[in-house]
């Protein structure tokens, strides 16, 4: 039993120094899984608190299927993608003369710009291909093996991987990417 399974053990027995450990060594993990899909500092670690409140809040119902990183992983994905849609919401409720007449190229990231476009594509999966968009998010973006994910998912592995092909054809022709260079 690893350091993580250990402080999870003691955590769900109600030991709440345990709980505090485990937040404290799961956090830099957590702040880079958000940072991956959110371009900017301060949306990563607004999804990275609001994922370790739910990892707090819901560790009683972690069952042991699939490693304990990978539930974190998936609550730190769907974190940071309902930061992204609270402020997409957010911004798409501002008056436009607040907006600045073009972006100034010192401070937009061709980076931050494309995880964005990866973010809208992954939002529009969801509503076309719901099933596929958590095993697509947890093997493109988490980079989690295919065999944790049908651990995760409970799902056969033959569909999982059937999913994250779907899922992957799909955000291609979303982003408009060649096919031979994804």
């Amino acid at each position: 039993m690893d350091e993580d399974e250990q402080l999870v053990a003691r955590a769900r027995a109600g030991e709440a120094w345990a709980l505090e450990e485990l937040l404290a060594a799961i956090r830099p993990r957590v702040v880079r899984r958000c940072a991956r899909l959110l371009p900017h500092t301060l949306d990563a670690e607004e999804a990275a608190q609001d994922a370790l409140l739910s990892v707090a809040t819901h560790l009683r119902d972690y069952s042991g299927q699939g490693s304990f990183e990978g539930w974190v992983t998936v609550i730190a994905s769907n974190s940071a993608r309902q930061t992204y849609r609270t402020l997409k919401r957010r911004f798409a409720e501002r008056a436009v003369e607040e907006l600045p007449v073009s972006p100034d190229p010192r401070t937009t990231s061709v980076i931050a710009g494309s995880r964005l476009d990866l973010l809208d594509a992954i939002e529009a999966l969801e509503q076309v291909h719901p099933a596929a968009t958590e095993a697509f998010v947890l093997r493109d973006i988490a980079a989690l093996p295919y065999e944790e994910i049908a651990q995760l998912t409970q799902t056969p592995l033959g569909t999982v991987k059937a999913r994250i092909h779907t899922a992957r054809g799909f955000v291609r022709e979303r982003l408009g990417v060649d096919v031979d260079n994804f």
